[in-house]
């Protein structure tokens, strides 16, 4: 699974990154997290508001710090595929 965390680099793009983190060590699962700073690359997930959350390429959270509970409910859906 692969984690893109989508922000320029602000303090809320920090925390979704550390919510992350914890969300997946708690969920147990093996992701590959990566920062997304650069905004053409952004801009590829057609992303209008940052931070964002996009999970093997698809936009899960946009514009908003999520939950580590909210991002454990989204691992534990898409895990289940």
């Amino acid at each position: 699974m692969r984690i893109a965390i989508l922000g320029t680099g602000c303090a809320k793009c920090d925390q979704t990154a550390a919510v992350v983190r914890q969300a997946v060590e708690r969920a147990a699962v093996e992701a590959t997290i990566e920062k997304v700073e650069d905004v053409r690359e952004i801009m590829r997930f057609h992303v209008m508001r940052t931070p964002a959350v996009a999970i093997d390429g698809r936009v899960r959270v946009s514009g908003r710090v999520p939950t580590v509970e909210e991002i454990r409910s989204i691992l534990a859906e898409d895990h289940g595929r």
